[in-house]
């Protein structure tokens, strides 16, 4: 990995564009084939881009009962621990309506609605995802959300991943369906013959998807534009070598553009991580992607103090950020920006990832700058409820009406005042 003192001249700031002209052609493309052909155009793309020849796209209930069956038992029970810690952390964040009395029998109300239907996109590939089924459905069911579909790419054979199916079974996720890449968004927001529309599309994939969810953003919600996954470490001279070159490679390992970030007061242990990180790529299954990850987005940065390096981090905004110090509690309230935050040496990235409870659908490119994780409240919605009685319209709508007519807006001044032209009031 690259070493490099840190300086007020550089920047940790990136941007992995996914906008390339002819990627953003052909999801268009799919899109409008999608809303012209509906399921044809969903099964052609499918036997083109997965190699899958399909004649029913929804997973039966038999595929899923056949793969929890043959599933290993412990995993099961490990997944299904999972599931139990991310729904307690989620419960925690159920909103109630507020209710804010006002005078003469008069009320306003925020209301709380869970959204009708959301589809969680899976990412299939190089890997199967369970834990992102769990991230995305769990909160949307605990939201209250009626109607969650899950969507995800299949094998050559036409199959899911049994992971896949195991975890939407744990979630309690029904309505499956063997479609992902563009394709897959475009059916969710538009509806085919076999998948109704939603209202919300979340879950991360490749750079089609990315652009599809951006390209169908308006007719449905969606939760981000998820980039190449990301890690910072803020690490002084009480950190393990080992330890932090096996944390920049748990996230150089998901993808070439990952990018993997070490911030350190130690010259000491930046050479150490360096070689740390060279010694066990060559002993990581996924070398190949890793290490395209290390060479073109991997960085080792020498701070003069702590405090230099939380600015810096700070300003990058990372998606995970790791604090590997003395005492990382302190550090820890100091950082503003970050999708999630591990605090201390027995915090890895994946305890966040797999177990712990909190989300890791997460924002990249720096957009923790202004975003957040996903969460409860992205699967519901927010509505103002007003009340007023005959008494306290009589006594405001006069200064309704006058700022009204500041705005030069004299219709709103009449649609308040009509009220009393029925009683005779010329006012």
């Amino acid at each position: 990995m690259q070493i490099a003192k840190l300086s007020d001249s550089i920047s940790l700031q990136r941007s992995v564009e996914q906008a390339n002209v002819d990627h953003v052609t052909t999801v268009r493309e799919v899109i409008d084939q999608v809303r012209i052909n509906g399921d044809k155009a969903l099964f052609n793309y499918t036997e083109k881009w997965d190699g899958a020849k399909l004649t029913c796209l929804r997973v039966t209930e038999e595929e899923v009962e056949e793969a929890f069956a043959s599933f290993d038992s412990q995993l099961i029970k490990d997944l299904e621990e999972a599931a139990a810690n991310i729904r307690a952390f989620h419960l925690q964040q159920v909103r109630q309506n507020i209710d804010f009395p006002l005078a003469k029998s008069s009320y306003i109300q925020y209301k709380i609605t869970p959204l009708d239907a959301v589809g969680l996109y899976v990412p299939g590939g190089t890997a199967a995802y369970p834990s992102s089924v769990l991230m995305n459905a769990i909160p949307a069911i605990v939201a209250g959300v009626k109607r969650v579909v899950i969507v995800s790419p299949p094998s050559k054979e036409g199959k899911l991943p049994a992971s896949v199916l195991v975890a939407a079974k744990i979630a309690g996720i029904t309505e499956i369906y063997k479609v992902g890449g563009a394709q897959a968004i475009a059916a969710l927001a538009y509806g085919t013959e076999s998948i109704r529309a939603v209202d919300k599309i979340t879950g991360p994939g490749n750079s089609y998807v990315a652009l599809a969810k951006r390209e169908v953003f308006g007719k449905v919600a969606i939760d981000m534009i998820a980039g190449p996954s990301e890690i910072a470490i803020i690490a002084d001279e009480t950190a393990f070598a080992d330890e932090v070159a096996s944390d920049l490679l748990a996230q150089a390992e998901h993808d070439r553009f990952a990018s993997a970030v070490l911030v350190t007061t130690s010259v000491r242990l930046a050479k150490e991580v360096a070689d740390e990180v060279e010694t066990q790529l060559k002993q990581l299954p996924r070398e190949e992607i890793a290490r395209g990850s290390i060479e073109n987005f991997g960085r080792i940065y020498i701070a003069e103090s702590l405090g230099q390096a939380v600015e810096a981090v700070n300003e990058l905004a990372p998606e995970h950020l790791e604090i590997m110090t003395e005492q990382p509690e302190v550090i820890s309230e100091q950082i503003k920006h970050a999708g999630a935050i591990f605090v201390g040496r027995f915090s890895s990235e994946p305890v966040g990832d797999y177990f712990a409870g909190t989300n890791h659908v997460l924002p990249t490119n720096s957009t923790a700058r202004f975003s957040s994780g996903l969460c409860v409240d992205d699967f519901i919605k927010k509505t103002s409820v007003v009340y007023y009685s005959e008494e306290m319209w009589q006594e405001q709508y006069p200064k309704i009406a006058r700022l009204a007519r500041l705005e030069q807006l004299e219709g709103h001044a009449r649609s308040v005042e009509s009220r009393s032209w029925k009683k005779g009031d010329s006012n």
